[in-house]
Order: structure tokens, then sequence, then C-alpha cells
């Protein structure tokens, strides 16, 4: 059992259970009924989404300095009691189901999804590769 890391609105694995949007917004123009079966996610958790003011900030990235900057942030918006309960509670349902977190972005390394991977490794989730 694992969480698997993944772009939204891409294929779904066989085995990857549950898909969660860890995204700021619904994706554009695409009904809510069909999030599912478009493979963007079956649950919308925009509560490890980085803040609307660092999204921005996010995207306008483009050079490593600005990327650390942005990932200090982040992980400073996750250092809070609510996000680490929400870490710790994916962290233990991974020991028991697949499941898979993931945001838009096509470049997961500029992406605050190659952040919530280590977060969730340093919270002691089982990962798939």
């Amino acid at each position: 059992m694992s969480i698997r890391i993944v772009q939204l609105g891409t294929a779904r694995a066989a085995d990857e259970g549950l898909r969660i949007g860890t995204v700021r917004r619904p994706p554009r123009g695409v009904p809510k009924t069909e999030f599912a079966s478009r493979n963007y996610y079956d649950v919308w958790f925009p509560n490890l989404s980085p803040s609307a003011e660092l999204m921005a900030q996010g995207k306008a990235v483009d050079s490593d300095a600005e990327w650390a900057r942005f990932a200090r942030s982040y992980k400073a918006e996750m250092n809070t009691a609510d996000a680490g309960k929400v870490l710790d509670l994916l962290a233990a349902m991974s020991k028991t189901t697949n499941f898979s977190v993931g945001c838009y972005c096509e470049d997961e390394s500029r992406c605050h999804r190659s952040l919530l991977r280590q977060l969730l490794l340093e919270h002691g989730a089982n990962m798939h590769d």
C-alpha cells in the first residue's frame, strides 16, 4: 500500500486508488460531475495546496533561488498543527490503502507536489516510486 504523486488530468494507474486533488482551484471548464471521469480527482482537498498568494509566487519562479524561497514558504505553511495532522493521517492511510495526491503542473520538480512528497515521507508515509 502506498501514496502516488500524480499530475492531475493524466491517465490513472490500475492500482492507484482514490485520487486527491491538492490544488487551490478546480479544473477550468470541466463540469464538477466530470472531475473523476476525466482523471482530475475524486476528492478535492485544497488544504495541502499553497495559499493563493504563494501559488502566484510559485507560478512566477524562474530561478533556483526563487524556487528555494517558494519551497521554504510552502513548508512553513505546512508546518501548522492542522497540516501536520493531515500529513500524519495520509501517512497512516498509506500503510493500509493505495491512493494518490496531485496537482496540474507538468514539471513535478517545480511543483508543490514534489515538496508534498518530501513532507509525506517525513511523516512516515509509504510512497510509490
